[in-house]
């Protein structure tokens, strides 16, 4: 079959003949032949397929980042008490006809029934990391003259501390927090020119008072934060807010960020707690998110649909261009399908060779972008992780882009008559 071929084959060549197929040898002898041709289409499905694993990678990783500060101040899921029912009040009128008020009823602080129970429930699930229960009111903290109203939060250093890393998060002093220990923002301190072991007079709205030492001062990241939110040891908010062996909340964090919302659905079903996830309190951002993803799928389908009408110029063009070749390989018996399989094959290692350039070409771009993206403080900007499934994906797509692209051209080639071809 070589030898009728139309030529000696080159004694390189030999070698790889005996153990590549017919349609292999053909299709590859086709791309070298017009390596120009071969070069720029290949350059341009790296380009494409560089474009869609740097912005696939860094997506991921502003994603990534975005949830990390997010969700570094607040659990994934936060168990509440039922809220008070609106009753309904009769009022008679002067024509003696009864009309129905309906008055908002007031939201009196009351703990969660049954929390320990609830508490070690969830705390069984595989898919829960950490149930802290807390304790949450208002009160007024008062320094000499001074006083700001502020919010007081009981908790259990050895659970809330891994759902809210505060040592991580002190500027001043220690985490520690014992009866009568208690932290407080950096923006508080400031108003009250406070600082670690000064104490404070903390004073619930129902007339108990609490004389409380500074222990430490931490930075959340937010001015209202820091200017409010305070941390007490939870028996000692509940003495303080008047609810003894109770708890308002249950903080719980979740091994998939993104199932939280699942979860919570699940605790609601199996304790009847009304259970918020952060996907419901931050449905905004969270919409935000959603948003970006599309984004990216459309970037990718465009740049994929950009890689096939390329793909198939060119395979359209050397079918053209290889009409006689054709025409003298269908005189000497070979069918069509062999035909069809040799621009599939063409289409097939333009894309797997594109995309083996495309990824090493966007891991360059991923690498120089990490080292120039960089925050105040030499640090870069977020991570950006290299998945070995992107480069897999990608160019187990660009390659099937490169399939399904050919198989125009090759159809019409298998369908050329031998003789009209090799007459051109």
């Amino acid at each position: 079959m070589r030898a009728n071929s139309g030529g000696a084959v080159p004694i390189s060549q030999r070698p790889l003949s005996r153990w590549l197929p017919f349609e292999w040898i053909v299709a590859t002898r086709f791309l070298t032949e017009g390596r120009m041709q071969t070069g720029f289409i290949a350059g341009g499905i790296a380009i494409g397929v560089g474009v869609i694993v740097f912005m696939s990678a860094l997506l991921v990783g502003v994603q990534s980042n975005i949830v990390k500060r997010v969700l570094t101040g607040q659990p994934h899921i936060q168990l509440l008490p039922p809220k008070e029912v609106a009753r309904t009040l009769h009022q008679t009128s002067a024509n003696a006809i009864n009309a129905a008020i309906v008055q908002p009823p007031l939201q009196r602080l009351k703990g969660i029934d049954q929390w320990q129970s609830i508490v070690q429930q969830i705390r069984a699930w595989q898919d829960v990391n950490v149930v802290a229960p807390g304790v949450s009111g208002s009160a007024l903290a008062v320094r000499g003259e001074a006083s700001r109203a502020i919010t007081v939060n009981g908790v259990e250093p050895a659970f809330f501390y891994r759902i809210v890393p505060m040592p991580e998060k002190m500027v001043r002093g220690s985490s520690r927090l014992t009866a009568t220990d208690m932290l407080i923002g950096t923006e508080l301190a400031d108003m009250l020119g406070v600082g670690v072991g000064d104490k404070l007079r903390v004073t619930a709205a129902n007339g108990v008072a609490n004389t409380l030492q500074i222990t430490g001062i931490f930075d959340l990241g937010n001015k209202g934060a820091n200017s409010r939110i305070t941390y007490v040891a939870l028996h000692t908010a509940q003495s303080l807010l008047g609810l003894p062996g109770g708890v308002t909340n249950i903080d719980v964090t979740v091994q998939d960020v993104y199932a939280a919302e699942d979860v919570a659905v699940r605790i609601t079903a199996a304790t009847g707690v009304e259970a918020d996830s952060w996907i419901r309190t931050n449905e905004q951002f969270f919409t935000a998110m959603h948003t970006q993803s599309t984004v990216n799928v459309a970037i990718r389908f465009f740049v994929a649909l950009s890689v096939a009408f390329g793909i198939a110029s060119v395979l359209v063009v050397t079918v053209v261009q290889k009409s006689r070749e054709i025409g003298i390989l269908r005189a000497m018996g070979i069918s069509r399908s062999q035909i069809l399989r040799i621009f599939l094959l063409q289409g097939g290692l333009l894309g797997f060779l594109g995309a083996c350039l495309g990824s090493i070409l966007g891991g360059v771009a991923l690498a120089i972008w990490q080292r120039m993206a960089l925050n105040a403080d030499g640090t870069p900007m977020f991570a950006i992780s290299f998945d070995p499934v992107l480069y897999a994906v990608a160019l187990a797509l660009a390659t099937v882009t490169g399939l399904l692209a050919a198989y125009a051209p090759a159809l019409r080639a298998a369908r050329l008559e031998p003789v009209v071809a090799i007459r051109g």
